[in-house]
């Protein structure tokens, strides 16, 4: 691309130069055979400058393309390494204004620009050293009117960033608004609230447009005032290289091509002037890129990680405490010991720390203090992968993509057979269920599941981790938005997948914590309790109080 640049603009450099020649010596020398010369080197020079252009629009589009995606991509992957607290204090429509709106104004401005600056600046050069060949008196007149250009270019420089970053946080606001309205389209229909949330819409739509025409304001102000100065220097130049032709000081055909190569000269100036503009907003969208890029990894591979080869189910807390920065820390101090095929209930108040431990023995957080074992290896002596493979997580609330039944359960392990496939469904119930619908596995789930009620989205998910075969199998809240029958219907599946598998159920049911084998009672982040559920009861302490009456 740098190369077909660099063609062109030695061609276009030589365009006006035959205007000299076509005036000197065809039109006023009379000499038809150089007219004719003259005229057939300017067809040839139009016809393979289009060949270049094409050649090199269709080659930066694909390069742009590609640089584009790689952008993407390295955002992306970054964001997958990010930690829950991140996108609990980050808005959606925020990341994804960065990823599309900002990191596609990067590429096409500085794609643009490195493009833009060599064959401006080598065209700039080229006609500088031509208009000093030609008359280098007429070119120092020109110069005088540079030092106003360019004040107007550095006064509007830095007010054009600011109301780029107002504009860029107006347009993020826009799409977070968009986002969390439409997730809660039903409570606002119920409120009806409707009128109420479509003003909000107009007001920061009013605000994002009078933002926009702002930054337009200036834009044309950085762009175009220093190419109007320019364009009125040229009256001046006008007015002298007429006199210098007038004095037989220089030919007319030197005094038109001069003036060929001055007017073309306002273009790479006012370019690169635009190009200095455009670059104060991609610093902008690069700054706000940044802020993502420069979030640190909170949980990351170690730097020579033991192999999890034979690793068995055993699991092991040695004095976990882990804070949010937001007071005091939600887990304190936590010591645990699950053995291998134990089915373990984590109960406890909201806010006791129970969710936390899901996210930690997962690795989507590391404790600030103390270590989790896996077969008697630290967790973050391994590699994440491999913890991930052993560990698998049933989330409160799973996620399901916008696919069939089918390749969400295989999405842990995507080539798992078809007849893999089926039998985990069938371990978890889903069998009569599948057996109603005309598509069976291939029915389409709907955006994030919600053609399936709560509890089949459960089953898919306890499916998905069943299919996924790891040692640990750890389930948060699987029942919680259930009534007592759906529950006992899910449980019955559960136990399939459980059974000969380490097991933590966190929950605030009495009736799966009768199901576990023993029952961990969570209070400000520490353990105060732990036995069966029949001797918790029977103590009439925490656990006690946060069953009385189901108890009963």
């Amino acid at each position: 691309m740098l190369a077909l640049s660099l063609a062109g603009t030695a061609l276009s450099l030589y365009i006006p130069y035959l205007s000299k020649d076509l005036v000197d010596t065809a039109l006023l020398g009379q000499d038809g055979a150089a007219l004719t010369r003259i005229v057939a080197l300017f067809a040839g020079i139009t016809v393979v400058s289009f060949g270049l252009n094409v050649v090199a629009g269709l080659r930066y589009t694909r390069t742009s393309a590609d640089i584009l995606f790689d952008m993407r991509l390295a955002l992306y992957g970054h964001l997958q390494r990010l930690s829950p607290r991140f996108y609990a204090r980050t808005p959606v429509g925020d990341i994804m204004s960065r990823i599309n709106n900002d990191i596609g104004e990067i590429q096409r401005i500085v794609s643009e620009s490195l493009l833009a600056w060599l064959g401006n600046i080598a065209y700039l050069l080229g006609t500088v050293g031509i208009l000093l060949w030609l008359d280098a008196r007429l070119f120092l007149v020109s110069l005088a009117i540079l030092p106003p250009c360019l004040w107007a270019l550095v006064r509007y420089r830095r007010r054009l960033e600011s109301i780029t970053s107002e504009l860029r946080e107006r347009s993020a606001g826009i799409g977070s608004f968009l986002i969390e309205t439409i997730l809660g389209l039903k409570l606002t229909v119920a409120s009806n609230a409707q009128r109420r949330e479509q003003r909000r819409f107009r007001r920061k739509n009013d605000a994002f447009i009078r933002t926009l025409m702002s930054m337009r304001l200036l834009t044309y102000l950085a762009g175009g005032l220093p190419g109007l100065i320019l364009a009125g220097g040229v009256a001046v130049i006008f007015l002298y290289g007429g006199q210098r032709v007038i004095a037989e000081a220089i030919t007319m055909g030197t005094f038109v091509a001069f003036m060929a190569y001055q007017m073309r000269l306002l273009g790479p100036i006012q370019g690169l002037m635009g190009l200095y503009a455009s670059l104060a907003t991609a610093r902008v969208s690069l700054g706000r890129v940044h802020v993502i890029l420069d979030t640190p990894v909170e949980v990351r591979d170690p730097a020579r990680p033991e192999s999890a080869e034979g690793l068995r189910g055993e699991l092991r807390l040695e004095g976990v405490s882990f804070s949010f920065g937001r007071g005091e820390p939600v887990l304190d101090g936590v010591d645990l010991v699950v053995g291998e095929g134990e089915v373990v209930a984590v109960v406890g108040a909201s806010g006791s720390g129970k969710s936390t431990i899901v996210d930690l023995l997962s690795r989507q957080l590391d404790p600030d203090a103390g270590r989790i074992l896996l077969g008697g290896r630290d967790l973050r002596a391994l590699r994440l992968e491999a913890v991930r493979a052993r560990v698998v997580a049933v989330e409160q609330e799973p996620f399901l993509f916008n696919t069939t039944i089918a390749e969400n359960i295989r999405y842990g392990r995507p080539g798992a057979s078809d007849g893999e496939v089926e039998a985990a469904a069938r371990a978890v119930g889903l069998d009569a269920f599948l057996a109603t619908l005309p598509d069976g596995l291939d029915t389409q789930v709907g955006e994030q599941g919600r053609e399936l009620s709560v509890g089949q989205r459960q089953r898919v998910a306890v499916a998905r981790a069943f299919l996924a075969d790891p040692a640990v199998l750890v389930l948060d809240e699987p029942t919680s938005s259930l009534d007592p029958a759906s529950e006992r219907a899910l449980m019955e599946g559960y136990q399939v997948v459980m059974r000969g598998r380490t097991t933590i159920l966190v929950s605030h049911r009495l009736a799966l914590a009768r199901r576990a084998d023993r029952v961990v009672v969570l209070e400000r982040g520490r353990i105060v309790e732990e036995g069966t559920a029949a001797e918790l009861l029977a103590r009439h302490g925490t656990f006690a109080r946060l069953f009385g009456r189901e108890g009963g």
